[in-house]
């Protein structure tokens, strides 16, 4: 099991990570046994295969796979991955805010691939509650990110109002 992030504190990861190696498909690649993170093709292959397992199960979008893909079955995930194959690629934060506000999904969305500790501060703000750090990086260091600022400006998912609202309505 490797640690993560997860609700600002580092714990185990119970669930597996599914990725498909070069030349393996979705409909043939081995299925771990225990909780399972898996791609959208492999979901779309052997979906009814994955539900019958009775584990916790989890699906991660890589870019370009928006989360209408899953909107109609978000009930079946215990954990939704988004994917920053690098961390210049900021899409993964419109997924995880639209899986929040737009379409209602309360279960944990899970940071994966290259997620560095400067990240996680926004990531949150987006609706992020977990985050598989990149290989290498120390869980307990990173989590010092969340105290890097204490008041954020904007509005996001997890704050409604600006910080001048919040302000006019303390005085």
């Amino acid at each position: 099991m490797s640690s993560l992030i997860k609700n600002r504190q580092a714990v185990a990861d119970d669930f597996t990570l599914l990725r498909l190696a070069d030349g393996e498909a979705a409909e043939t690649v081995a299925l771990p046994a225990g909780p399972l993170l898996v791609p959208l093709a492999v979901w779309r292959a052997r979906k009814a295969e994955l539900q019958a397992r009775g584990a916790p199960l989890g699906v991660w979008l890589d870019v370009g796979e928006g989360p209408e893909a899953i909107a109609d079955e978000l009930a079946a995930f215990a954990v939704i991955g988004v994917n920053f194959p690098k961390f210049t690629d900021g899409r993964g934060y419109s997924t995880a805010r639209l899986l929040r506000q737009r379409h209602g999904f309360e279960g944990e969305i899970r940071a994966i691939g290259d997620v560095l500790h400067d990240q996680l501060f926004l990531m949150a703000r987006c609706g992020f509650d977990a985050f598989a750090l990149k290989d290498g990086k120390n869980a307990e260091l990173a989590l010092r990110a969340f105290e890097t600022f204490r008041e954020p400006y904007q509005a996001a998912v997890d704050r409604a109002e600006p910080l001048f609202r919040r302000h006019r309505r303390a005085a």
